[in-house]
């Protein structure tokens, strides 16, 4: 069930209303309760010390009268207050005893009665008068009825709680309306989070006139727009990328298929037909393996399989299987450094290879490539240069992109397809490792790094998607 936040935020400030009010009202009605005992009390005490006084100053029996008729005069119509004097002998006596249960003590000198059949308590204190003359001692006392005072009180909470109900409902009113209008920057962001759409990539949250917990919130969701966007470009990029390579051998093998229709051939041309047909059907696959092999990276997954080995070693079994196209491009291979690094040596394989091919491509003939292995900072970074000319910054900051290649971008090669430093940029991502292009004093180099601990041990295995060959490297390369 969805709730309003406003609707909660007006609840909650209802509750702790409630919990304040109630509790300043208790402290008031307890403040109010014990001033009004107080008073009844100093009024008791006072009453009580007149009485003393007049049973005090009598000291025979003539006098007793004139005591009981004061006492008389000092108890109300009413009958709110009560004398009683008690004592051995019945001549110094008055009034009639307080009788009821004691419900409270208040200090020493003062109780708390519930007579019988009463709705209310008396408060009641004892003096004793010492003997005079033919008086004995008595005890004097005097008792003053609550009933006034607790219907005082009665009222004052009454009033109290019926203050406390309508400042709460207030509070929860005035919250509500507070609410929605503290909480419009918000409604005003969900309604343009509202419109966003496919079609409107571009358009963002404003986030300029908003409070500052709303202002992350927006800026946060901006920069996921942000990169939702140029995750959406990539991906119609790379749509756009596939559909063109594919379509090129798709073509060639419908027009070399419907030239063969044509009219009847000899075996030896079906068989060239087909041959022609065989090494497009080779690109395709290529192809298709490079792009889901790409797609398992994107989706994060990490080398496995790992083992600790040398990467020069490596290194030079790789030299080893690319030594006849090294041979036919006149080039030579120097390799400088060494390190030892948890990795997937096929995977690793696969990127130097692709590196070297990436060098033989655009090498003149006659010139030495240097393959360099370096430690840096916890991670080994693998090189290959080349001379050749600089490349432009634009060039470097795209040459690891799917489908991007130097000169013509979308140009027909059977042997390049713009896929080798994209896979490049994989492996070293499922090390771990980066990927980086430097280009000064004439030579290109170009290169990957890998964690020397290596990468995510509870990754997903990764399968390599090309054959293998010798020293269990791909066959296939991809430029």
């Amino acid at each position: 069930m969805k709730h309003s936040i406003s609707l909660r935020l007006s609840a909650m400030f209802a509750a702790v209303s409630l919990v304040v009010f109630t509790l300043t009202g208790t402290g008031l009605f307890l403040l109010m309760r014990n001033q009004l005992m107080d008073e009844l009390r100093e009024t008791l005490d006072t009453r009580a010390r007149i009485a003393s006084l007049i049973v005090a100053h009598a000291p025979d029996v003539q006098k007793w009268a004139f005591v009981q008729e004061k006492l008389r005069d000092l108890s109300p119509a009413d009958s709110r207050m009560h004398y009683y004097v008690e004592g051995p002998d019945p001549r110094f006596r008055f009034g009639t005893p307080i009788a009821g249960v004691v419900t409270d003590t208040l200090g020493p000198k003062h109780q708390l009665i519930r007579p019988p059949g009463a709705d209310y308590d008396i408060v009641v204190t004892r003096y004793m008068v010492p003997a005079s003359g033919d008086r004995p001692a008595v005890r004097l006392v005097v008792g003053s009825d609550c009933e006034r005072t607790e219907r005082m009180l009665q009222r004052f909470g009454l009033v109290l709680g019926m203050l406390i109900a309508a400042s709460t409902i207030a509070v929860a009113l005035l919250s509500r309306a507070v609410t929605r209008f503290g909480l419009a920057p918000l409604t005003r962001l969900s309604r343009e989070a509202a419109q966003l759409s496919p079609s409107n990539r571009r358009q963002r949250l404003h986030d300029d006139a908003l409070p500052e917990e709303l202002h992350e919130l927006a800026t946060s969701f901006n920069g996921a727009l942000e990169r939702l966007d140029k995750a959406y470009e990539r991906l119609e990029s790379f749509n756009a990328d596939v559909a063109h390579e594919l379509r090129t051998p798709v073509s060639i093998l419908i027009g070399q298929t419907q030239v063969a229709l044509t009219r009847d051939r000899s075996v030896l041309q079906l068989r060239q037909t087909l041959q022609s047909n065989l090494e497009e059907f080779e690109r395709l696959r290529v192809i298709v393996n490079d792009m889901l092999f790409l797609s398992r990276s994107d989706r994060g997954e990490r080398a496995t399989e790992l083992t600790e080995v040398s990467l020069r070693a490596e290194l030079e079994r790789m030299l080893e299987f690319l030594e006849m196209p090294l041979e036919d491009a006149q080039l030579s291979v120097q390799v400088q450094g060494d390190a030892r690094a948890w990795v997937n040596t096929s995977l690793i394989g696969r990127a130097v290879s692709n590196l070297f091919v990436n060098a033989i491509q655009h090498s003149q003939p006659g010139t030495t490539l240097e393959a360099t292995i370096a430690p840096q900072d916890g991670h080994v970074e693998i090189a290959v240069s080349n001379p050749g000319e600089p490349l432009d910054p634009v060039v470097r900051e795209h040459i690891f992109d799917r489908f991007y290649r130097i000169q013509e971008a979308r140009s027909n090669s059977h042997e390049n397809h713009g896929l080798g430093l994209s896979i490049v940029k994989a492996v070293a991502e499922m090390h771990g490792g980066t990927v980086f292009v430097r280009s000064a004093d004439g030579v290109n180099t170009f290169g990957f790094s890998v964690a020397v601990d290596g990468a995510q041990t509870n990754a997903p295995v990764v399968a390599d998607t090309g054959q293998r060959g010798r020293a269990g490297l791909p066959l296939h390369v991809s430029p």
